[in-house]
């Protein structure tokens, strides 16, 4: 690492000629105009406008970034020719070399985030006046360079002379050293004052800006990939944060590896197939090939953001299709378990592991005795509720443990040391709660109906077709008329599988009265609605008898029975 403070006219040269360029995960230039007008005000007060980070780059560098020439920049620039790429300050240099060096108009956004186009000016008189704030002598003005106020041009620079006249500077030849001289001589012509205001002037304001310095910190060229990534971050905290896959797809774009339309095909074709698989995000699929890969490579599987950073291409490439093929198989195997959408996910997160374990034991993880296993490792995930959190070290232990145990060797921590306490289902109260998402689920995949349209058990198709969602049994309206407690009215525990259908019927009505309309509308004998309603662990007798206490201990009951089967150990009070 070294320091440096090279002159603001180098550095914007630099960039001009593509020796400074971006890392290809940069996103784009964002200022506005009055941001930029701030920044060049503090370059004319020769304030510090704060350290510049770049990375020395060429063929010889330990970590190699595609570049992208800063924007504004001659469109010709060959990125082979980048000396250095800038990791933090790319909003100041471009803004800076848009005004001062590109001569075209600053394309750039107002108050209101509307587009414009702007040309930079300083008022001679405003800026050697010490009353006036820097600032409000720098004046931005259309592309056309006319200012206009209630449709009348207030400000006409549409000719060096009329800039001369009105004492207003173009900021864009402020590092032109023969235009700024045409331009000084015919401002001052054979005038002392005006020849006395611009030596003032070309002293106190063009020269600050010629002599303007830059503090560049500069990473050596055998910084790792690592180190560099973890910096970004760090210093450039005026963006939006670049996740794990963004930083990858840059590493891959150096080998002209072209990640996210890669990625995209690969999602299409995962949802395509399970609907589930849309809630599978690009750093989790990373997370998945990273660990199919390290396992095969040295038998010992790793997915932490270190890893993922130094996932070489070939590896990459050499598993992205049997990880696909494993995410087709986990989305067909989940499918069967009743999550039969993303909306019925418990866990996106046990993506990765479940991926890669069906990677690594290939076919043996068809066999009926190894899904039995693998299955009861998931829910044990999600009733213990496992997979919140830091994940790193616990996708790398399901995936060694559960495998080996699949082939004969013991069980795995994950499942020996799962438990769900009873009282729990007093608390899971939404869809934040992985634990409440599986309870219904596993009521999906037990074929459960609902309790209109009684033939057909839910399913993805239903699901879809009838609009369904998780509502309350007991009706918020009937809860309060009863004064019950607002914990178990909103639990899982009064909570049930509807139709768009049922829950109009049931409306604010209490179930011994929406109970009674269900059986006129469905047209059904009573017994054919109370299995339906058993299929969702709910006593058709309690309520139509609108016993809630009775209701909910009855529940919790036939609840943990469904979880407890799931092969997770219930602790009751």
């Amino acid at each position: 690492m070294s320091i440096k403070s090279p002159a603001l006219s180098e550095v914007l040269d630099s960039a001009h000629r593509g020796f400074v360029q971006l890392p290809d995960f940069q996103r784009g230039w964002t200022w506005d105009d009055e941001r930029i007008v701030a920044l060049l005000a503090t370059v004319i007060l020769d304030y510090p406008m704060g350290v510049v980070m770049t990375l020395q780059t060429g063929p010889q560098a330990t970590t190699r970034f595609k570049p992208r020439p800063l924007e504004g920049t001659p469109s010709n620039l060959d990125p082979a020719a980048a000396q250095e790429l800038l990791l933090d300050g790319q909003q100041r240099t471009t803004s800076l070399y848009r005004v001062l060096k590109s001569g075209l108009p600053v394309e750039t956004e107002d108050t209101r985030n509307n587009k414009v186009s702007r040309w930079y000016y300083v008022n001679i008189d405003a800026a050697l006046d010490s009353e006036t704030d820097v600032e409000d002598a720098i004046v931005s003005v259309p592309a056309n360079k006319q200012l206009k106020r209630h449709n009348r041009v207030e400000l006409d620079l549409t000719s060096t002379q009329l800039e001369c006249e009105q004492g207003y500077f173009p900021l864009s030849i402020a590092l032109n050293g023969p235009e700024k001289a045409v331009w000084a001589n015919r401002y001052t012509g054979n005038d002392e004052t005006k020849l006395r205001r611009w030596g003032r002037f070309a002293e106190e304001v063009l020269g600050r800006i010629s002599r303007y310095e830059v503090h560049i910190i500069s990473l050596g060229a055998h910084t790792d990939k690592e180190a560099v990534c973890r910096v970004f971050e760090k210093v450039n905290t005026g963006g939006v944060p670049l996740n794990t896959f963004e930083l990858v797809t840059a590493t891959y774009a150096a080998d002209d590896f072209e990640l996210p339309p890669r990625w995209e095909k690969v999602k299409a074709e995962l949802v395509a197939s399970s609907p589930m698989l849309a809630a599978l995000d690009d750093t989790a699929f990373l997370q998945a090939v990273c660990l199919a890969a390290t396992y095969h490579k040295r038998s010992q599987p790793a997915c932490k953001r270190k890893d993922l950073l130094e996932l070489p291409l070939d590896q990459y490439r050499a598993w992205e299709r049997p990880v696909v093929d494993a995410l087709l198989w986990a989305g067909k195997l989940l499918e069967e378990q009743g999550v039969v959408s993303k909306e019925f996910l418990p866990y996106r997160t046990q993506f990765p592991p479940l991926a890669a374990i069906r990677v690594v034991l290939g076919e043996e993880a068809d066999s009926h005795e190894a899904q039995e296993k693998i299955l009861k490792w998931y829910w044990c995930g999600v009733f213990g509720e496992q997979y919140g959190g830091s994940l790193d070290s616990r996708f790398v232990q399901d995936l060694t443990q559960v495998a080996s145990w699949v082939r004969g060797g013991s069980v795995p921590d994950s499942v020996r040391g799962a438990t769900f306490n009873a009282s729990r289902l007093e608390t899971m109260a939404t869809r934040n709660s992985a634990a409440y998402v599986g309870v219904f689920a596993r009521m999906i995949q037990q074929k459960c109906n609902d309790w209109y349209f009684l033939d057909r058990p839910f399913s993805a198709e239903t699901v879809i077709d009838h609009r369904v969602d998780i509502s309350r049994v007991f009706p918020e309206a009937c809860c309060k008329r009863n004064h019950i407690d607002k914990r178990l009215q909103d639990s899982v525990l009064n909570k049930a599988l509807f139709s768009e259908r049922v829950r109009r019927t049931i409306g604010n009505r209490a179930p011994k009265e929406y109970m009674s309309e269900l059986e006129r509308d469905a047209g059904v004998p009573r017994s054919s609605l109370d299995d339906a309603l058993k299929s969702q662990r709910v006593d058709p007798a309690l309520m139509r008898e609108d016993a809630f206490d009775s209701f909910c201990y009855n529940r919790r009951n036939k609840l943990l029975e469904l979880i407890g089967d799931a092969g997770i150990q219930v602790i009751t009070d």
